[in-house]
């Protein structure tokens, strides 16, 4: 019985557990192990494993590790991504992995799901148009940084001994933000990126994944950075992942990336050269069989070694084991079944994200909330209005449910209905009669327009930022006609550029809302009727059309160029105009926050270092490797007060911008809490401001330093405090 065997018995180190098993494996079935469906090894009772599952904002059935059927027919499926950023809201990232996880391990049990999640995407929201963005944080390194913390450790558990509720992955490093786009696909792109922009822009999210997350797993790109496949490139792989950062866990391919290499990057003359590059970088799991097929070649031919699969497999086997797949029957969340997935709580707190995801962009003459009383009708046209699984955007599974637009309304208002186009395309106008009639014999109107993944989505860019097809015509067409209140609600992932509706007076009030999940129309109706106060903030920067004829996809430069005509990315180093700028969203309510207590200097001397050498110091920074940060910590205590006429929530978001010169960003967001506040009420918020993290910045070289001199913290729009960071007694 191989129960009485070392490797299954849980009193012993895993380390010890990990080697006994490499031990007793042929070098066959080591190298099966080493694909996404590795095979079984019946001698010894192993089962055949599907590493491949996704869980970005709820259980997918997209990877083949998870199936839906039988006890499992849907699993709670939240907003996408991009919404639930828009929260700026921590314990809610979390709170929602925390339920992936349970839902997870509850499949799992049932025998419908693995327990290995390649989930979160943490890439850089850099470009407007790319068709993933929806998946990710948005465009700030910091917000990505702590979502992939955040969700990490909502998926994987808090629990003692090392040990993993579920195992999520950190995707795609790095420097990966292009499907397709002028002919260029993510398979043949070469990310050139400066050393300056990997350290403090690309690779901040996967640092803090690993480093403070303590993820399990990282998967390598399809792009090459720098004329290098990152899932060859031992700088990215096993110098930075595993040597700077002490990833505890595996390393993944996406999915036939290896193969990529070599047949369209041509990075390699042979497989088996592909194979050798990859696992000598650092790479442990393939997803896709290239490595099944010619890693034994490579090992014949002298390519590779042994022990090289060895080192792979084992990371590999340590993660199954701290998951507790070889422990028998007696698992620590076998409680957990049929009767935990879309439970009533679950799916209350997707509505509750979608309702703090929602963003106000406008809302002229305090046209919303609506009333129910003198809005007893009410238009709901467009091609999004009745829109069900376009909610729930892409990597997404089966919903327990839908609540549509129309329905949501319809909870509160009689409805008149028409769609006005036929998709998202509105390829013509030949029902823009019936919409406009609608419109006029409403109280109110509400147009439900924008994008869905025929427009953005894995493989495929937009080329444009307006509203696809007709759809404008069609919002200016009804507007005009409409009696009542306009409101236009945009349904997206991306930006989209709609400067002509915030210059229509007939257009009162303008909401984002994201992909908002499965009961996404009832969040919707919640706000447009005042259930709910608007509290959601633009995790991206919202650009004008003419920015895509500036800006090619592949120029990875986040900083702008004059000289060039090149206007940078992000609000950090963009400069240009803007139809809504990053952070931007309004309230049904006033704020007013005040600084309550504040440092306003921060020494550097020589206790506050690690180390001092030639390069500690020098005019333009303190190098941050060479210093103690845990001493270099300030906290600011910002009292926020509720002065309007309804209860709401606001998210305190600190900026900072420095003496750094002209390489610095424009501004750079350090700190962010999102606070519930009753009417006349006032409450405190405590944000810490960590000198190394936040004031920091990278060089030309890709080394971070602190600027010495000022430091200007700004907390909304009317509050500036000064730090300045200075050297003393050296």
């Amino acid at each position: 019985m191989t129960k009485s065997l070392p490797f299954c018995q849980v009193s012993l180190n895993i380390r010890d557990r990990v080697k006994d098993l490499i031990g007793r494996l042929t070098l066959q079935e080591k190298i099966r192990s080493l694909v996404n469906n590795a095979s079984s090894v019946d001698r010894l009772g192993i089962q055949g494993y599907e590493w491949w599952s996704e869980a970005l904002h709820g259980i997918s059935d997209f990877g083949p590790g998870t199936k839906f059927g039988g006890e499992f027919p849907g699993a709670t499926s939240f907003p996408q991504v991009i919404l639930t950023a828009a929260s700026f809201n921590a314990s809610l990232w979390e709170a929602i992995a925390r339920v992936v996880s349970d839902e997870a391990r509850a499949m799992y049990n049932g025998g419908l799901a693995g327990l290995t999640y390649w989930s979160p995407n943490v890439n850089i929201f850099r470009d407007p148009r790319w068709g993933r963005g929806q998946e990710t944080p948005g465009e700030d390194p910091a917000v990505a940084a702590r979502y992939a913390i955040s969700y990490v450790r909502g998926l994987q558990g808090t629990a003692t001994g090392n040990r993993l509720k579920v195992a999520a992955c950190c995707k795609h490093y790095t420097a990966y933000d292009l499907e397709f786009w002028n002919g260029v696909d993510r398979f043949h792109f070469n990310a050139r990126v400066s050393k300056q922009d990997l350290e403090d822009t690309y690779n901040v999210p996967f640092k803090a994944c690993v480093v403070e997350g303590r993820v399990a797993s990282v998967m390598c790109s399809y792009n090459e950075v720098n004329g290098k496949p990152t899932c060859a490139d031992h700088r990215l792989l096993r110098d930075t992942i595993r040597g700077q950062w002490n990833l505890n866990g595996y390393i993944v391919s996406d999915c036939d990336s290896v193969e990529v290499m070599f047949k369209d990057h041509h990075y390699t003359a042979t497989p088996e050269d592909a194979v050798a590059a990859a696992i000598k970088a650092g790479l442990d799991l393939d997803c896709g069989p290239f490595l099944a097929l010619h890693t034994e070649s490579a090992i014949q031919s002298g390519k590779l070694t042994e022990s090289d699969v060895n080192a792979a497999l084992s990371n590999l086997l340590t993660v199954q084991m701290r998951l507790g797949m070889f422990d028998g029957p007696r698992q620590p969340y076998d409680y957990l079944g049929p009767r935990d997935v879309c439970t009533p709580a679950h799916q209350q707190l997707a509505l509750e994200a979608a309702r703090q995801g929602i963003v106000l962009l406008q809302n002229r003459g305090r046209s919303l909330p609506l009333s129910t009383s003198r809005h007893r009708t009410v238009a709901v046209i467009g091609p999004n209005s009745d829109a069900s699984v376009t909610m729930i955007g892409n990597y997404a599974g089966v919903a327990c449910g839908y609540t549509t637009p129309l329905q949501g309304i319809a909870r509160y208002a009689k409805t008149i209905h028409q769609v006005g186009c036929n998709g998202v395309a509105c390829n013509d106008s030949r029902q823009f009669g019936m919409a406009e009639d609608a419109a006029r014999q409403a109280d109110a109107t509400v147009l439900v327009v924008g994008l869905d993944q025929s427009i953005e989505h894995e493989e495929k860019d937009r080329v444009e930022l307006l509203l696809p097809g007709h759809q404008q015509e069609l919002v200016s067409r009804v507007a005009k006609a409409s009696r009542g209140p306009v409101v236009l609600v945009v349904m997206s992932g991306g930006p989209v550029d709609v400067t002509f509706a915030k210059n229509d007076q007939m257009i009162g009030a303008i909401l984002w809302v994201g992909y908002p999940g499965q009961d996404g129309g009832t969040a919707i109706a919640d706000v447009l009727f005042g259930t709910t106060n608007p509290g959601g903030k633009l995790p991206m920067t919202w650009y004008p059309q003419e920015y895509v004829y500036k800006v090619s996809m592949m120029s990875m430069d986040m900083r702008a160029d004059p000289s060039k005509g090149y206007p940078g990315r992000t609000y950090r180093f963009y400069k240009g105009p803007v139809v809504f700028p990053f952070g931007f969203g309004l309230s049904y309510t006033s704020f007013r926050s005040t600084l309550a207590d504040a440092p306003t200097t921060i020494s550097i001397h020589p206790t506050t270092l690690k180390t001092f050498k030639n390069s500690t110091m020098l005019s333009h920074g303190v190098r941050v490797t060479h210093t103690k940060c845990d001493l270099l910590i300030s906290r600011l205590h910002i009292d926020v007060e509720n002065v309007g006429d309804m209860d709401g929530t606001h998210t305190v978001m600190v900026f900072a911008t420095s003496s750094g010169g002209k390489q610095a960003p424009e501004k750079q967001l350090v700190a962010f809490e999102k606070v519930h506040v009753v009417v006349g009420g006032r409450k405190r918020v405590t944000v810490d401001i960590d000198a190394c993290k936040h004031l920091s910045m990278a060089d030309k070289n890709g080394i971070r330093r602190i600027p010495l001199g000022v430091h200007n913290l700004h907390i909304g729009d009317d509050i500036e405090h000064t730090i300045s960071l200075a050297a003393s007694s050296f």
